[in-house]
């Protein structure tokens, strides 16, 4: 069933265009419906939440949800002629088994469908190559936009002409037009420019990004913005795939910039204590310009295609923000549950689902939804078939909930953070140290590591099969690496990286997480700065540990991802450390045989960090190579040491907040 209830950001567009003393007067009022970081999450997302109290199993989103909603926000605007926006955050693509079986198409399939208005490029969005980028670019009915971005010299993209810095569209109430001719804006109509943001670093996060080339953020955004306003522009959206700490920072450095909707760190800005959630930020904060008289509004919704976000912003006659309000909305599901499980005899009774339904229409943060039936049919029977057949054998059952989140903190945890980042830590230790893997590498190791953002999902509970590993938690294909390093590198690593994920609203992925390694890190200056205190490797087993503190000078064998191994993502050090020369061996299957490749040393070339080989180089796009040895190496861990799947039973990572 479906509830509906007053929107408040609508509401409040009502309210405001009938203010003023005079008809030409009257604010212009914008209203955004606004999603980001949805990862090819066409499916909903199991999920919980309090609800008075009482924990509530339900499922949010999922793409045929997703769009039902964005259709009700686009209905209500009509019906009152409010101008209307739906915008898209960057990273679309990547994060399910759908993408990995059908790559961009399915994602350029039911975008079209939503009726968006434009979308950012996000790091993920080159995830292939540029030539299947290109495909997407090509098969989508919205423009792709990135105002610091140069594709003209990339054989892929340089004649691909939706992929723009900004579009710009003319208002006359619901009615909306794109403007293609800047110097003759359509007279007696309200004109909004939508410019957008890449990573700057891309290159670095990315290695797949061609001859693309990324330019810095805060002077392009400013040369943008001076150029729409030449034109006679001044109602201007930057839509980001940057992060919600940078949007501030570009918002505190660039002038003329109204609103930013933003992607790329996942955060669900707004207060949801109602739901036992936390409070990841100010949904709609106003940022101050450099100028001291402009203001920008900064938003962000989630990820995952669970929610949805809904602002209304108000513009006087000069352009200028005078009014910016909205909230994120959680798109649930109407079955609840009251066991993890959900087992038929956890369903929740007519009375209690009645006060739940009571609950949710009382709170503006959550909403019943149903899906969208036709794109729902839609997925069941052109791409779900494809989807089930993939998943494999059963390797394990997950009795409850075990939670991922990227940065302790973060989504509900503790200050020692994710539970199911270390048990994939410790599948790739255990890997590297079978014997076939061993007599490969010719090392024994010593301690795992691996990055917070290359762990997608939840262990949720029931069976847990091949694919839910290969497909969706670890989803990209890296194989394993193994390689020596000082002691000192691992403590420059882990100082560089923590600290860099300190702020609110920072793209946590690059939040280091180990297996046989523990340590505790002391905030120091809050959002900004701390020290590690002490960092240890695990020797004997799990059951009957000794901890020894890590020496600098020491070489330590540690087995991780060849993406962090190279560098990328700021793991820096470790690129530092294989400058002039390594032993790391990478690892793949060729002919499904797993083979060696040695690593002679790692080059910096046009922003990208390479990796030189001895002699062989893995080739993953071959028929006969297969590279995804890091997630094979945790099935292969699960199947023989974790067939009732729980968390370790020691904590990684202590994460002191300064107060």
């Amino acid at each position: 069933m479906t509830f509906s209830k007053p929107l408040s950001a609508l509401a409040l567009a009502l309210l405001l265009a009938g203010c003023g003393p005079a008809p030409q007067e009257q604010p212009f009022t914008l209203t955004i419906a606004h999603i980001n970081d949805t990862h090819s999450n066409f499916d909903p997302v199991k999920s919980s939440f309090d609800a008075k109290g009482q924990r509530v199993y339900n499922e949010f989103g999922g793409y045929p949800r997703l769009q039902a909603m964005a259709q009700q926000l686009a209905q209500a605007a009509r019906r009152d002629n409010l101008s209307f926006l739906f915008l898209h955050g960057g990273d679309a693509w990547q994060g399910s088994a759908y993408f990995k079986l059908n790559e961009g198409v399915m994602n350029a399939d039911l975008l079209s469908d939503m009726g968006l208005d434009a979308m950012a490029l996000g790091n993920h969005e080159f995830d292939l190559n540029n030539a299947k980028l290109n495909t997407f670019l090509a098969s989508i009915n919205f423009p792709v936009v990135a105002a610091n971005v140069d594709a003209s010299q990339d054989p892929d993209l340089k004649n691909q002409h939706n992929l723009k810095p900004y579009v710009v569209f003319a208002f006359d109430g619901n009615e909306k037009t794109p403007v293609t001719d800047l110097d003759h804006l359509p007279k007696g109509k309200e004109i909004v420019a939508v410019f957008g943001l890449a990573l700057e670093d891309m290159p670095n996060l990315s290695p797949n990004t061609g001859k693309v080339q990324f330019h810095n953020l805060v002077k392009s955004a400013q040369e943008t913005v001076d150029f729409l306003e030449s034109k006679g522009i001044d109602q201007i959206i930057a839509l980001t795939h940057i992060g919600n700490a940078v949007d501030l920072d570009v918002a505190s450095k660039v002038n003329g910039i109204d609103v930013i909707v933003g992607g790329h760190s996942h955060t669900l800005l707004g207060d949801f204590a109602n739901l036992g959630m936390e409070n990841a930020g100010t949904y709609a904060e106003m940022v101050q310009n450099p100028n001291g008289q402009g203001e920008t509004c900064v938003v962000q919704a989630g990820q995952y295609a669970q929610a949805i976000g809904e602002m209304s912003v108000s513009f006087d006659a000069k352009g200028e923000v005078i009014q910016c309000a909205g909230t994120n909305i959680l798109l649930s599901n109407d079955e609840f549950f009251s066991s993890p499980m959900r087992e038929p005899s956890s369903a929740l009774k007519t009375e209690q689902t009645k006060q739940v339904e009571q609950f949710i229409d009382q709170q503006n943060n959550i909403k019943i939804v149903d899906e969208d039936k036709t794109m729902r049919a839609h997925i069941d029977s052109t791409y779900k078939p494809a989807v089930v057949k993939a998943y494999g054998d059963v390797i394990a059952r997950v009795p409850e909930t075990i939670h991922h989140a990227r940065r302790p903190g973060d989504a509900g945890s503790d200050k020692h953070g994710s539970d199911v980042a270390p048990i994939i830590a410790e599948g790739q230790y255990f890997w590297a140290n079978t014997p076939e893997v061993q007599a490969l590498t010719g090392m024994k190791v010593d301690f795992a590591l691996i990055g917070a953002g290359g762990v997608r999902t939840n262990f949720e509970p029931g069976e847990y099969r091949e694919g839910d590993m290969a497909l969706e938690m670890l989803p990209f294909s890296n194989f394993m690496s193994v390689m020596p390093v000082k002691g000192a590198v691992i403590k420059q690593l882990l100082q560089d990286t923590i600290s860099a994920t300190l702020a609110p609203g920072a793209h946590a992925g690059k939040f280091p997480y180990g297996g046989h390694l523990r340590y505790q890190f002391t905030e120091t200056e809050p959002g900004k700065a701390g020290k590690l205190d002490f960092v240890e490797v695990m020797t004997g087993d799990a059951s009957n540990p000794t901890w020894t503190p890590i020496k600098d000078d020491q070489t330590y064998v540690v087995a991780i991802n060849n993406y962090n191994a190279t560098g990328n993502d700021g793991w820096r050090a470790l690129f530092d450390a294989q400058k002039d020369g390594t032993k790391r061996v990478d690892i793949a299957y060729v002919d499904g045989k797993l083979a060696a490749f040695a690593v002679k040393n790692v080059q910096e070339k046009e922003g990208k960090f390479v990796v030189n080989y001895l002699d062989q180089v893995p080739d993953c796009k071959a028929d006969n190579v297969r590279c995804n040895t890091d997630a094979q190496a945790v099935i292969d861990y699960i199947a023989a040491e974790q067939p009732v799947l729980q968390p370790l039973n020691y904590e990684v990572v202590t994460l002191n907040r300064a107060k």
